[in-house]
């Protein structure tokens, strides 16, 4: 549905003050980004798409562009994994070369900056940049292109393995008090047969105010394999809204793991094409709301060829009075055949203020496939910790133990052993505060 953004004036001025310059056919799609998200607007709730989440409070703000920030190299301390001997920093949307490390990489690998790419293998970057992304009917995701300047720019040639994990870190941030908007941009093309493990870090300072809005195309190409993670831990106060587009060939391999820590609104979309015979796809993702915290979900896995699979799991620990929203679509095409496809989604909800609204979808068009989905949402169980406290256990540390086993299950997907402890200690530290709190209201 097009529709006139409510407060036209707050971006419309911002809009004014995009990025100039570059190739002529990047000035081109950004002028198309900003004419269609000046059509579009802002989303309202009046959008099927965004239902349960409202996102109009953003109109109101006054944003401006972000801005280089002093002490940069002081906010990477204290998030999951930001020591990575690979790592490409990004701070307000623009490439950091002093604190980005990307030497040591296998011939021919290249992990830096998008506006270095954009001259430098300006072939390679208009074959795929924006051909994923499409913008007709997001409003987030054309107004990310009309602002594209710079970003993060991974490619492996063919037959390329990358053993160590490829770190991309977003800072956001502002000095003075400044509310501003980045917008980043991820672009990774996997040549046939090439391997890697790629982290997506967006961070910030705790108690500062500000919108990221960022857009990622991967694609993965024949028999390759991309691990993705995306771990968002932001200030509380922040607003997170990405999305995620990836693209698979014949017999390639793409999973995603996403870890919602942060963030006072969050939107993630992640949309997924099998386009290769053979393909696979995971989708993965636990959240962690508390407060008036609001984390939506919507994921769309399209079967667009036969004999693939995919799988998907997202888990939600949501306490306080906290809203999280799961959306997840699995469409299998006339001709994708032998499709197997299975999707779960669960929320566990550690107070009655708690809610989550879920839709799963299925939109199957093939007559030889197999799919499942299932939805549960509800509490602890009760003789569960009956049982574990008639074995010696506290309330809490059966309490505990149920919920560790709950997340469990996301967190082992992680294949980055430093990560993968790092999410942990962060995750169960941030819920122990939450079941504190938790215990002092009942």
């Amino acid at each position: 549905m097009t529709q006139v953004a409510e407060k036209p004036s707050v971006f419309g001025t911002a809009l004014d003050r995009r990025p100039q310059g570059g190739p002529r056919w990047l000035e081109d799609l950004r002028a198309r980004g900003a004419a269609r998200f000046a059509a579009l607007g802002i989303p309202t709730v009046r959008d099927e798409e965004w239902r349960f989440t409202n996102v109009t409070a953003l109109g109101s703000i006054d944003f401006v562009p972000a801005e280089q920030i002093s002490g940069a190299a002081e906010r990477l301390h204290g998030f999951a994994y930001t020591d990575a001997p690979v790592r490409a920093v990004i701070v307000n949307g623009r490439f950091d070369t002093t604190l980005s490390r990307t030497k040591g990489l296998p011939p021919g690998v290249q992990v830096g900056s998008l506006a270095a790419a954009l001259r430098d293998q300006a072939d390679i970057v208009q074959r795929y940049f924006g051909q994923l992304a499409d913008f007709t009917n997001r409003s987030f995701a054309a107004l990310n292109t009309a602002f594209v300047q710079d970003g993060a720019f991974v490619y492996l040639p063919d037959g390329a393995v990358v053993d160590a994990p490829i770190h991309i870190v977003y800072v956001a941030g502002a000095d003075g008090g400044l509310k501003v908007m980045a917008h980043p941009r991820t672009l990774v093309v996997a040549g046939a047969n090439s391997q890697a493990r790629i982290i997506e870090s967006y961070i910030g300072a705790p108690d500062e105010s500000y919108f990221t809005n960022a857009v990622s195309e991967i694609f993965v190409g024949d028999n390759a394999g991309i691990d993705h993670y995306k771990i968002q831990e932001e200030s509380l106060e922040a607003y997170h809204i990405a999305s995620l587009h990836a693209h698979t060939s014949r017999n390639s391999r793409f999973s995603s793991h996403s870890f919602t820590l942060g963030g006072r609104v969050v939107r993630n979309d992640v949309v997924a094409i099998l386009d290769g015979e053979g393909g696979d796809c995971t989708l993965n993702g636990l959240y962690l709301a508390d407060r008036e915290r609001l984390v939506d979900n919507h994921t769309t896995i399209d079967h667009a060829k036969p004999h693939c699979g995919s799988h998907e799991v997202y888990k939600g620990i949501l306490g306080g009075t906290s809203r999280a929203v799961f959306n997840g679509k699995i469409i299998v095409r006339q001709d994708a055949q032998k499709t197997d496809a299975k999707q779960t989604n669960r929320a566990l909800l550690l107070t009655d203020g708690a809610t989550i609204n879920t839709k799963p979808q299925l939109e199957i068009f093939a007559d030889d496939v197999k799919c499942t989905h299932g939805a549960a949402i509800g509490q602890l169980d009760e003789d569960a910790i009956f049982y574990l406290r008639a074995r010696g256990l506290t309330y809490a540390e059966a309490r505990d133990m149920l919920i560790h086993g709950f997340a469990a299950q996301v967190l082992e997907g992680v294949q980055v052993e430093p990560l993968r402890e790092a999410l942990e200690a962060e995750l169960f530290e941030q819920l122990a505060k939450d079941l504190a709190e938790v215990d002092l209201a009942r």
